[in-house]
């Protein structure tokens, strides 16, 4: 069996379910994967843990929470001046070299880190490397691919966020260049990143089919269901929904006794959905429920009548190539999918091509499928979408896979 080093940014248990589920079904292609990842106190998919050898680097050792964030601040300025956690990245890597006979190197990142290690250790080692990028700064309307919201200390934030942005493009820009191929989320991500490297292909998100089929759940309410996080209105936006909430509990066709709107969301999320909702008049339709562990988001989604996806118009200073993990597992459990704000792009086109839902540019056609969906669930205690088969497999976890596998050996025998 082929062996595989995979360095990036998070691994699980903590969210990283792109290598996470790569990992769980490499060896099914004939490759035994080793990871190397940074530590992150997180818990959300223990269940994709210990399916391989991985190494963990856990930058922030401090207990005493003043000490800690001090630790944290200095990092941060070390790693903006001479690149710290890449250079740490680097030796953890140098030390599985040596214990191990790689064919290649994969690197996964959504900014840069941990790029410039992978791009070293691959031209050192002289071993190839593929990089797969989950997300780019780009795709972002603002300041959104910030891990952390920094202190506003005399436009220091502005600044510092300035130049991060800066050295990250430069950083991802050159190991793009190096790479002998590069996979991507989204066919946007591909037209952008083939200005660095011409040899992009495009890898989708996607679901595991082993967690991810449809269960008909009868429920004594109409459920529309969003799990994730809402970092801005100008990259999700759910205000057609909101308006459609209002127009049809205006027409009394639904009303909050019956129609309730769960958000599995964390509590940044929630202050912003609250003051949408506020303002639209429906804040009695809203349920806030926090985060739930991966391995409980398929009966949430079964349990549900609707599934929400939320997005914005793909323009100049708009979200673009938007995908995220949450469409794909939502059209495994076959159930309507209402997008909004359509993106008028790819994520409209893919659920055309599913036929798994809509991507609604407009309050009406919110509220006709809302209205459609509602009367198929009074008939009969739940709903169904009928969902393209031949599309689907396209999305499956354990399919792609093989995709990465076939790119893995047609770069080692070049």
């Amino acid at each position: 069996m082929k062996k595989i080093l995979i360095i990036c940014d998070l691994f699980p248990p903590a969210f990283g379910p792109r290598m996470g589920y790569l990992c769980k079904y490499l060896r099914n292609y004939g490759w035994e994967p080793v990871v190397l990842a940074e530590h992150v106190e997180q818990n959300t998919f223990t269940f994709l843990a210990n399916k391989c050898e991985v190494t963990h680097i856990n930058f922030y050792t401090a207990k005493n929470k003043i000490i800690r964030k001090l630790q944290w601040a200095c990092i941060l300025l070390f790693d903006l001046l001479w690149g710290y956690k890449d250079v740490r990245m680097y030796r953890e890597a140098q030390k599985l070299i040596r214990k191990n006979k790689f064919e290649l190197v994969l690197c996964s990142s959504f900014r840069s880190f941990p790029l410039p290690a992978a791009q070293r250790i691959a031209h050192t080692y002289k071993l190839p490397l593929v990089v797969d990028l989950r997300d780019i700064i780009e795709q972002f309307t603002g300041d959104e691919f910030m891990s952390h919201r920094l202190p506003d200390i005399f436009g220091l934030n502005k600044l510092y966020i300035s130049i991060f942005k800066t050295k990250s493009l430069r950083e991802r820009n050159q190991a793009l260049k190096m790479a002998d191929f590069v996979t991507t989320v989204s066919p946007w991500h591909v037209e952008t990143l083939k200005q660095y490297n011409p040899n992009v292909g495009l890898i989708y998100n996607g679901f595991d089919p082993e967690l991810f089929y449809p269960e008909q759940k009868k429920t004594d309410k109409f459920i529309i269901t969003y799990t994730g996080r809402l970092m801005s209105t100008a990259m999700r936006d759910p205000g057609l929904l909101l308006e459609a909430l209002k127009i049809l509990s205006d027409k009394n066709i639904i009303n909050d006794q019956i129609c309730r709107v769960y958000w599995y969301v964390d509590s940044a999320s929630q202050k912003l959905i609250t003051a949408e909702a506020d303002k639209a008049g429906v804040s009695s339709f809203m349920d806030f429920k926090g985060y739930v562990q991966a391995t409980e988001i398929p009966s949430v989604l079964n349990n549900s009548s609707v599934l929400l996806l939320l997005a914005n118009r793909s323009k100049e200073k708009g979200p673009k190539g938007i995908m995220t993990t949450k469409f794909f597992e939502s059209l495994a459990v076959e159930k309507p999918i209402l997008c909004v704000r359509s993106d008028e792009s790819y994520l409209e086109s893919a659920l055309q091509e599913s036929k798994a839902g809509i991507a609604a540019r407009h309050v009406e056609e919110a509220c006709r499928f809302l209205e459609d969906c509602f009367t198929e669930w009074k008939e009969k205690g739940y709903t169904t979408s009928q969902t393209d088969k031949k599309v689907l497999r396209n999305y499956s976890r354990k399919e792609q896979a093989g995709q990465f596998s076939e790119i893995f050996e047609t770069v080692i025998i070049r």
